[in-house]
């Protein structure tokens, strides 16, 4: 039995579709617009990228971090790059490369099946407004749920039981999709059925297991 929020089971009783986005339907990474600013000298841009603007320093804006602060504790830290640090934020729709045609094009697909579609991803509340005009596509979604206005990121449980609550979704009837190994096993931890994101190929075979899309 399903509510009126939910769609009607598939083949394997999976009614719900949550996607990640960057990396995912969305080709986002610092290095579209770092290779601009370093030219040839990959090394050094590889250290700035994993010792001044790292993975960890991006994902606290992602938890909502105010991106004035982290470019202000960035370039305490690291005073000879300023104008690279200010970069980051400044000029950061370049560093989204594009869509994933062929993710966005499964996406369509499910657009026609008995299955709801989600959105969870780690994305700063000050950036995700740019994605949002820039990609029309995420008005496919039923919600997204956006990490930084939640103050909560992947794999962190709190977040993908908020998305259960949030859109009553039975975790067992969900399949959940990211890019990060990470984030597959916090969703398996909350309950839902996860694939790991390699290509488009690759997660349409996975999805057809779930008996999605039937087309």
């Amino acid at each position: 039995m399903t509510d009126a929020r939910q769609g009607r089971p598939g083949r394997a009783g999976i009614d719900t579709v949550i996607f990640d986005l960057g990396g995912v339907l969305i080709d986002w990474n610092p290095r579209h617009l770092y290779r601009k600013l370093f030219g040839a000298d990959h090394e050094a841009m590889e250290w700035f990228l994993a010792q001044v603007c790292s993975p960890e320093w991006n994902l606290r804006q992602d938890a909502g971090r105010p991106w004035r602060e982290a470019i202000a504790e960035a370039q305490a830290r690291h005073s000879g790059h300023a104008a690279l640090i200010r970069a980051y934020r400044e000029r950061w729709e370049e560093m989204l490369g594009g869509p994933i045609d062929g993710t966005v094009a499964l996406l369509d697909e499910l657009r026609g099946e008995p299955v709801r579609l989600l959105a969870l991803t780690n994305w700063s509340a000050e950036t995700f407004p740019v994605g949002r005009r820039k990609f029309p596509f995420l008005d496919w979604f039923e919600g997204v749920v956006v990490s930084g206005e939640e103050k909560l990121v992947k794999p962190d449980r709190a977040i993908y039981e908020l998305l259960l609550r949030r859109y009553g979704i039975v975790p067992q009837r969900a399949v959940f999709i990211d890019d990060s190994e990470a984030n597959v096993v916090g969703a398996r931890a909350a309950g839902l059925h996860a694939i790991r994101f390699r290509d488009p190929a690759a997660l349409r075979r996975e999805l057809a297991a779930f008996g999605l899309p039937a087309g």
